[in-house]
């Protein structure tokens, strides 16, 4: 892509944000913002893309695709950026992608400070998490297990690494994990929140491998929904 304008949506934690990644040629910035906004969602966000559109002196018509922090996270949330997210490319006509937020969070760990095993976790309230396993290098991230929703102490790590390092909100429940899994924990970070700036970048690598959908067909994933669903099946 020798141009391309990507914004990113995201509204699954207490945190706001959205993100312009611009492309010219073979470089690429971001523009972002971010907010810690609790139930202040609905009032930050569009306010926050007029800003970042003006910054970048575009016009929404000029959009090439259209991301969102598809979720785990607040119910609430995902589902304000996935209806702005949704209403935008359907406007435009243009490709919608779905970030999942755990990634997203992983890839800002990585970035900042250079973690290689990542586990990533939300509080999903209730006594439980949102969570997942990543290995990272380079800014290429692989998951190691799949995104779960489970009470910390049902959490296990895979046996083949033992320097992970937990970020996310889901550590302010430290106490309630197990201690083989404490054990192979160097450290736990609880202050980072998913934002929107690490999923414009994943939004583009998904773009490019071809990932982008109809605004209809891309849907916020809630986990619990799912496990709610196998259980009574």
């Amino acid at each position: 892509m020798s141009s391309l304008y990507l914004l990113a949506l995201d509204a699954s934690s207490s945190a706001c944000s959205a993100a312009l990644l611009r492309q010219q040629g073979s470089q690429r910035e971001c523009l972002a913002r971010f907010e810690m906004t609790p139930r202040a969602h609905t009032r930050r966000l569009m306010p926050m893309v007029d800003d970042i559109l003006a910054e970048a002196n575009i016009a929404t018509q000029q959009l090439d695709a259209v991301a969102f922090g598809r979720g785990p996270g607040s119910f609430t949330g995902l589902r304000i950026a996935a209806g702005a997210a949704q209403g935008l490319a359907f406007g435009l006509d243009r490709p919608l992608l779905g970030i999942s937020t755990l990634e997203a969070l992983a890839l800002q760990a990585h970035r900042r400070y250079h973690f290689r095993h990542v586990v990533t976790a939300l509080d999903a309230r209730m006594g439980e998490i949102y969570a997942a396993t990543w290995h990272c290098l380079n800014d290429t991230l692989s998951l190691q297990s799949d995104e779960v929703v489970v009470a910390p102490a049902n959490f296990h790590l895979p046996a083949e690494e033992t320097d992970w390092v937990g970020v996310g909100s889901g550590f302010t429940l430290w106490d309630d994990f197990a201690l083989s899994l404490q054990a192979n924990m160097s450290q736990h970070l609880t202050d980072l929140e998913p934002r929107a700036e690490e999923m414009a970048w994943l939004a583009v690598r998904d773009l490019e491998a071809g990932l982008g959908q109809a605004a209809h067909k891309s849907q916020p994933v809630y986990l619990r929904n799912d496990v709610a669903w196998k259980k009574s099946a």
